[in-house]
């Protein structure tokens, strides 16, 4: 695609950036076929393609950002279905992510938007708030069919009733090691530390049967994607030089094998801090060490050898997040896992398609986010399944009240085929060994 950025705008990094993904686009299309949004809604302007066009307007002309096209950017989910289609290598999450951030600086959306994504930032990352807020929807809860009516009001409806009636228990940390074995880092997190504090636990015994010392460095939180993805740029970056500094601390004290990641939504921000720190010279080294050594759990355990399990005759079906499959690219792994474990594993059709979660998408977008739920909610229900497994906590948030069929991390199924503890949502089911 043919661009006229001038030579004082491609001063700017971002922009620089951005022309050059813009470059690469050659209008093919591909994208569109592939893209959950277009799919849906049938609009060129929420596709890759039509967003590649008004973005470029936008940022070429320095234009301030119209309410038509911040809709049709809202609209897109970031689950990076649109780059695993590309032919010509189209980097459609940095040219999105600067849109976001764009519009973030230079749009004064409505007040109860900004209250809105104001409260998100300020609660979402931080567990102790989180939990806070989860307590408090129990009361609001009986208001959502009351707010689902008003238009402005229906993301807080969306948030209610995503809200889990019952707060589990904070998680057990690693006991101290023994030093003698490969050390690994496992991101604490922050939604996933609230509502499916049975992931860590899980990965914690996972690791230590294949092999490694767990460790939590002091001072990580939140990896920044839930107010990157708003544009919250500064913020974001802020979180990112944080946890580039704990981990840092770690690697210089005890040295780290891996930095190891369970919702594979923070791992696809945390792979890319190397790019969202490459100006920074206090951490720009920092950060592309972080981001090299950064993996997706599976990616570890595939290689860790682990001991043969028993699947008690289960058929999982696999839901494969964007974040992973799309973002990280990494796509065999689990199911491989799984199958050595001893399920059956099977896939649903459109496994390319966003379930609608993205991070605050089903609270921000939560008609889409619904339509997108049901739908594959109901491609995983034709398979039958006794249990779903994925690799990110929001789409087994988004996917578990659509379904009569548990929806577990699939490292508590590798976890239990191993020899640790049934999975809370499994706990009191027959299997089919049993019957």
């Amino acid at each position: 695609m043919q661009t006229h950025f001038s030579p004082a705008q491609l001063a700017d990094p971002a922009m620089a950036s951005s022309e050059g993904v813009i470059r690469k686009c050659v209008h093919c299309g591909f994208c569109t076929a592939t893209c959950p949004t277009y799919v849906l809604l049938g609009d060129e302007l929420d596709s890759p393609r039509g967003r590649i066009y008004m973005i470029k307007d936008m940022l070429e002309n320095e234009r301030a950002p119209s309410a038509e096209v911040v809709k049709h950017v809202d609209r897109c989910l970031s689950c990076l279905s649109c780059m695993t289609t590309c032919p010509s290598g189209v980097n459609y999450m940095h040219l999105v992510d600067h849109a976001r951030a764009y519009i973030n600086e230079h749009y004064d959306r409505p007040w109860h938007e900004q209250m809105l994504r104001s409260i998100l930032a300020w609660v979402l990352p931080h567990p102790g708030r989180f939990r806070t807020a989860l307590r408090l929807a129990r009361i609001g809860r009986p208001m959502a069919p009351l707010f689902a009516k008003v238009g402005a009001l229906r993301p807080i409806a969306a948030m209610l009733a995503l809200a889990p009636k019952n707060i589990p228990a904070a998680p057990p940390k690693p006991g101290p090691t023994a030093g003698t074995r490969p050390r690994v880092a496992l991101l604490q997190g922050c939604a996933e530390l609230v509502l499916r504090p049975e992931f860590r636990a899980a990965a914690i015994r996972l690791l230590d049967r294949a092999g490694y010392d767990v460790v939590l460095a002091p001072g990580e939180q939140c990896c920044g994607a839930l107010v990157h993805h708003m544009g919250r740029e500064h913020a974001s970056l802020e979180a990112a030089r944080r946890n580039v500094d704990a981990w840092t601390r770690e690697i210089e004290t005890g040295g780290l094998e891996a930095i190891i990641v369970t919702a594979s939504g923070c791992g696809t921000t945390i792979k890319d801090y190397g790019f969202m720190l490459r100006h920074d010279p206090a951490y720009a080294e920092k950060a592309a060490r972080v981001s090299a050594l950064a993996r997706d759990i599976s990616e570890v355990l595939i290689d860790a050898g682990l001991p043969l399990g028993d699947g008690r005759g289960l058929t999982v079906a696999y839901h494969a997040a964007c974040s992973l499959q799309h973002g990280q690219k990494v796509t065999d792994a689990p199911k491989r896992l799984l199958a050595g474990a001893g399920y059956i594993v099977r896939t649903p059709i459109e496994a390319h398609l966003c379930c609608g979660s993205a991070g605050t998408y089903n609270i921000l977008q939560p008609e889409i986010a619904g339509q997108l739920g049901d739908r594959k909610a109901a491609n995983l229900a034709r398979l039958e399944a006794d249990v779903i497994a994925t690799g990110n906590i929001g789409c087994a948030m988004q996917l578990a009240p659509r379904l009569g069929i548990p929806v577990v991390h699939t490292i508590e199924l590798l976890d239990w085929a191993t020899g640790g503890p049934v999975p809370p949502q499994l706990a009191g089911r027959d299997t089919p060994k049993d019957g």
